[in-house]
C-alpha cells in the first residue's frame, strides 16, 4: 500500500466549509502520480502508457480546511490490459474515513490507438500493491 499525504487548502473548501467535491478527484490523481512513480514511471507525457477508463469517489464523511489527509492507495484487480486501484482517504487526525476513491487503468499505446497488454515488469509491480478486499 502506498500512502501520499495532503493538506487541505482553503482553496478546495466550498461556501459550507468543507472540502469541494471536485477536490477529492485532485487527492486521487496525485495519489494515482505517486503510486507511478514508485512502480519507476516518470510522467514524461512522451513515455506514457497509462489512461483512466474510469473514476470515481464515494464521499463517507466531511472534511475541512488545514486537515492533514492520507491517501492509501492499493491494488486490488489485475487484467491482461488494466488492473483496479483504490484509495482509502483517512484524516490522519482522528482517523476517520473521509473517502473512497477507485480507479480502472488501461495499459495503452497511444501511437497504435489501443490497449496492449500489461508488460510483466509493470504486472510484478502491481502485484506488490496488491490488497485483496
Amino acid at each position: 500500500m502506498l500512502e501520499t499525504e495532503v493538506t487541505v487548502r482553503f482553496c478546495e473548501t466550498d461556501a459550507l466549509g468543507h472540502i469541494n467535491n471536485t477536490s477529492y478527484f485532485i487527492y486521487l490523481e496525485e495519489s494515482r502520480i505517486k503510486f507511478f512513480e514508485a512502480l519507476g514511471y516518470s510522467m514524461d507525457t512522451n513515455e506514457w502508457n497509462f489512461i483512466i477508463a474510469s473514476t470515481k469517489c464515494d464521499f463517507v464523511n466531511q472534511g475541512y480546511f488545514n486537515q492533514i489527509l492520507m491517501i492509501k492507495t492499493f491494488v486490488t484487480k489485475i487484467g491482461t490490459k488494466s488492473f483496479e486501484i483504490n484509495h482509502d482517504i483517512v484524516c490522519s487526525q482522528t482517523g476517520q474515513l473521509i473517502a473512497k476513491g477507485n480507479a480502472i487503468i488501461v495499459f495503452f499505446d497511444f501511437v497504435e490507438q489501443k490497449s496492449k497488454p500489461i508488460p510483466d515488469l509493470l504486472y510484478e509491480g502491481l502485484k506488490s500493491y496488491m490488497v485483496h478486499s
